[in-house]
């Protein structure tokens, strides 16, 4: 079962270090796709209807696609007020008990998620915009995100960051 774990976690780790990479595309790209609109607002007097939600989609993927990478680095903000002051085993158990509660959370949200991207799909769903685009895009983004979230908290439970640091 060790195995097991350990082989996912290597896939986790290449996962998110080429989904870091796709965040960092999409955040270009919204970037380069709003500084346009400014542009041809400004110079050419041109409207845009589609930059707004192109950009939003982009700012979606940098998000919900590295979530998973930045808690693979224990990258997320938190409160150690609590942490420092209890012992060490009582702060040990605090922390498995939060991982799992925060990967049944994940959870949660990536199947409700998954339930919108079929919904979103099947019955044809677009935004309100005149551009119109599907409303899977955005909600695919979000289950794959939160599914991936998910199995990261997972695989800490199971694997402390000592371990694998270690590489046990």
């Amino acid at each position: 079962m060790m195995l097991f774990i350990h082989k996912l976690h290597q896939l986790m780790t290449l996962i998110n270090r080429c989904l870091v990479f796709v965040g960092a595309v999409a955040l270009t790209a919204s970037a380069v796709i709003l500084s346009y609109s400014v542009i041809s607002r400004a110079v050419f007097k041109a409207a845009n209807d589609w930059q707004d939600e192109a950009s939003l989609f982009c700012l979606l993927a940098a998000t919900f696609l590295c979530t998973a990478y930045v808690q693979e680095i224990r990258g997320h903000i938190g409160i150690s007020a609590v942490a420092s002051m209890l012992p060490k085993k009582i702060n040990r158990v605090r922390a498995v008990v939060i991982d799992i509660a925060s990967c049944l959370f994940c959870a949660f949200f990536a199947w409700k998620s998954w339930d919108l991207t079929s919904e979103a799909w099947v019955d044809g769903q677009i935004t309100n915009s005149t551009w119109g685009p599907p409303l899977w895009i955005p909600y695919s983004i979000m289950s794959i995100g939160m599914t991936l979230l998910a199995v990261q908290i997972f695989l800490q439970v199971f694997l402390p960051t000592a371990e694998l640091e270690r590489g046990h």
